[in-house]
């Protein structure tokens, strides 16, 4: 079985993490595999430095028609056998390559987002084109948002993302936080590790944040990651008058060391594919509270694993963080419940269940 991954994003999330989970992990399966993205991306860097086979190409943008003979010539020249889509634009350009070149390729799409797609003919052409033989979907909520767009319902499947459990094991707190934010050694620390996208509503977060410092909470708060809403939540933490409360590290390479830092995990998402940096909480045995966006509720079980909250409530969320704090036999309820919970999610398991799919395609191809 031969497997060409197509990407198209320059930076760093967790699609492109997703992806090389995934191509890790089939390798070891036996499945051949090239990644496909876009020239000195953060994919290709990872390929070049850990010697994953790949060929890059030059965007453009999002329905680039170059790209699209270039994924047909790809295709021939390493005698593929499916392509595997990991993002809208990708996604394009294996349709493109379809419609132009006539490449027959049977193409799986993963979604990992958990709004609606664009109703126009072109976004529903795409999605229903034949060559289209199944849309993984990360989460059973976006398996029900994509519901109304697939004309062939019974190519949709789920198979949620998974993390590297081995990241966490033997991790232990460096204490960077407390000592670059001069955090005080009665001050809880509650945080949270996302790209700073609006979709994470980070404006809730500020919300929350700050109803629990006016009602006495000692706590610093500590967003994690990088991204195109920095600017904005910037402002809306200076309006609000939150600037010594909380602080934005930006992107960290030491993450494993920093959740293991944190007294809770925060996450205030008004939409969510499924949630992998909650899962990474988990995996560090640090309490999570959280809302009910998305794929979260397929992760954290509401006093099992975690406490779940309504969306944009920060009220109800500042009440679940007192209530987490203060009650040491919930923490340790749901920090055991996490840990059970995660090991569900493995990028093994992601995998194994990937390759299932990848048979279940390339042997109905055969007897078409």
């Amino acid at each position: 079985m031969r497997v060409l991954h197509i990407s198209s994003p320059k930076t760093w999330r967790g699609g492109e993490q997703q992806l090389i989970y995934l191509a890790e992990e089939l390798k070891k399966l036996g499945v051949e595999q090239v990644i496909m993205c876009p020239f000195n991306s953060q994919v290709h860097k990872y390929c070049l430095k850990n010697h994953l086979s790949h060929v890059t190409y030059f965007k453009g943008f999002s329905a680039n028609p170059m790209v699209a003979f270039r994924v047909s010539h790809v295709c021939s020249r390493e005698r593929i056998d499916l392509i595997h889509v990991h993002d809208s634009h990708a996604h394009n350009f294996a349709v493109l390559s379809a419609v132009l070149t006539k490449n027959e390729r049977p193409i799986v799409v993963s979604r990992r987002v958990d709004f609606a797609i664009q109703g126009s003919s072109m976004s529903l052409f795409k999605y229903n084109h034949p060559n289209i033989r199944k849309v993984v979907c990360v989460s059973g909520a976006i398996r029900d948002v994509m519901l109304g767009f697939i004309e062939d319902k019974s190519k949709l499947e789920v198979v949620h993302s998974g993390i590297d459990l081995s990241r966490f094991e033997g991790v232990v707190s460096n204490g960077k936080l407390r000592s670059e934010y001069q955090i005080p050694a009665d001050y809880a620390i509650i945080g949270n590790v996302s790209a700073l996208a609006p979709h994470k509503d980070y404006q809730t977060f500020v919300d929350t944040a700050k109803i629990l410092v006016a009602k006495g909470l000692k706590a610093k708060f500590i967003a994690i990651g990088e991204g195109p809403s920095r600017k904005e939540i910037e402002e809306y933490i200076d309006r609000q008058g939150m600037q010594g409360h909380i602080s934005l590290t930006g992107f960290r390479r030491d993450v494993p060391a920093l959740l293991k830092e944190l007294d809770l995990f925060l996450i205030t998402s008004k939409t969510e594919g499924l949630g992998t940096s909650i899962l990474d909480a988990l995996a560090s045995e640090v309490p999570v509270v959280a809302t009910k966006a998305g794929g979260i509720v397929e992760v954290i079980e509401h006093e099992v694993c975690g406490l779940l909250c309504e969306v944009q409530e920060p009220n109800q969320l500042a009440e679940s963080v007192n209530r987490m704090l203060s009650d040491a036999a919930l923490r340790s309820t749901c920090i055991a419940g996490g840990m059970k919970k995660v090991k569900k999610f493995s990028k093994s398991e992601t995998a194994k269940k990937s390759f299932a799919i990848y048979e279940e395609v390339l042997s109905s191809s055969d007897k078409a």
